[in-house]
């Protein structure tokens, strides 16, 4: 990691990121608060502002050639299809994968770790088979696998936390065993903005014999993800966490282990043929994708790939740890305030905090008077919390249009809800 610098680090083709002249591309910017603030939107982990382009792009899908997708031979119909391939095509580029085929269109990070917990797990695993998680999991990554679990006879483990909370891959070998059949992984906690390295733990599943499924959700808005290199088997992320729409997301998975999983989903598009006693699936991703997809989202979720990849995402690495070490140095100044989380060159752009006499819904409500807006509870991470000692924390948390002002107004807000609380 680079210490950091008031120097701008720069995008692939050269020119300076400029987080001021990235912000002026997202319209909920341009306008005052009903108090007559500005806008400091600090909960991009919870969802991310959305760029004019991505705006625009959905506009004219709905405006332009909006057709169902894949039922139409009509100009319209044809359309829309290039567009979803096309989109398809640049997921596949942007994660580093071999084949459009093995990009799946879902909901959201939710809905592809659930597919993979049913239609692979609920076939695969028997009594006595292991899923490994980690303690600072989103429920999103532990439920389902509960779920399956419960219904399949296998048996939750889970990577514990140092006290510098990164994962004590030290003690990997005391969970991970023969009997390992999944290692499902976030990419990036969603608390503690813990960034794992993905590829060890890959490379010490698939000695086990296991695979790999990385929750994506926070870190491939935020660090360069290649699933070949990373040797991983499955990748879950949402469209609205990477400046896209909400409402669509991606499963990626290696081919063959889709063409071995039977379907999450009956009824239109999946299918090859019906019968009155039998069916027969469509090829992936068809297999996976039934009924209706969220088509102008899907599109528009190409168009935020190509925003994010022409900013460089080295580029947005080096703004987010600049935000970073900037936020806990001016957060350290703050009286009784505690950051959950590694050092913040060892975590992405998210910081979780408590302040010793004020609830964290308080201060969300408090800075929220100042234009402030931070995320407050237990972030869908309540047994992380339970190792915290505490119900719920604040988090801040940063995107390309995030600026070091952002995080000197967030402190001025805070020292401001203190003055509140100490005078009533």
């Amino acid at each position: 990691m680079v210490a950091p610098t008031e120097t701008l680090p720069t995008v692939d083709h050269g020119r300076p990121f400029d987080p001021a002249a990235i912000r002026s591309q997202f319209p909920i910017f341009d306008r005052l608060l009903p108090n007559g603030k500005p806008l400091i939107y600090l909960d991009s982990a919870a969802t991310a502002q959305k760029p004019h382009a991505v705006i625009e792009k959905e506009r004219e899908c709905y405006e332009r050639y909006y057709a169902n997708a894949y039922r139409g031979d009509y100009q319209f119909g044809v359309q829309i299809d290039e567009e979803l391939e096309a989109t398809r095509a640049k997921v596949r580029d942007f994660i580093g994968a071999s084949q459009s085929e093995e990009i799946i269109f879902t909901s959201g990070t939710t809905m592809s770790i659930n597919l993979v917990a049913d239609a692979w797990g609920r076939k695969f695993l028997k009594p006595g088979d292991e899923i490994l998680l980690t303690q600072m999991e989103h429920h999103a990554n532990i439920v389902p696998w509960q779920q399956v679990a419960h219904a399949t006879g296998a048996v939750l483990k889970y990577i514990s936390l140092t006290s510098d909370w990164q994962l004590d891959l030290n003690r990997l070998g005391d969970v991970l065993t023969d009997r390992t059949k999944m290692v499902a992984v976030s990419g990036m906690s969603n608390v503690l903005g813990t960034a794992p390295p993905v590829r060890e733990i890959a490379a010490a599943a698939h000695k086990r014999g296991a695979l790999v499924l990385v929750d994506g959700a926070q870190s491939v808005p935020h660090l360069v993800t290649n699933v070949g290199e990373q040797e991983i088997d499955f990748l879950a992320f949402s469209a609205h966490k990477l400046y896209g729409p909400s409402g669509v997301g991606v499963l990626w998975g290696r081919r063959h282990l889709l063409e071995a999983m039977d379907p999450f989903l009956g009824g239109g598009h999946m299918i090859s043929e019906v019968f009155w006693d039998h069916s027969n699936w469509a090829a992936i991703p068809a297999k996976f994708e039934a009924g209706t997809l969220p088509i102008a989202q899907a599109i528009a979720l190409g168009t935020a790939v190509d925003f994010v990849t022409s900013l460089g995402m080295p580029a947005i690495g080096a703004h987010d740890l600049d935000l970073t070490v900037y936020a806990h140095q001016r957060l350290s100044t703050v009286p009784g305030l505690r950051i959950f989380g590694p050092e913040p060159t060892q975590k992405g752009p998210i910081v979780s905090f408590a302040i010793e006499g004020l609830h964290p819904q308080d201060l969300a409500n408090l800075v929220d008077r100042k234009g402030v807006a931070v995320r407050h509870g237990h972030h869908c991470t309540m047994p992380l919390h339970s190792l915290f000692g505490v119900p719920a924390t604040t988090r801040a948390s940063f995107g390309v249009y995030t600026t070091r002002d952002d995080i000197d107004v967030l402190v001025e807000a805070i020292e401001f809800a203190r003055q509140k609380v100490r005078r009533a």
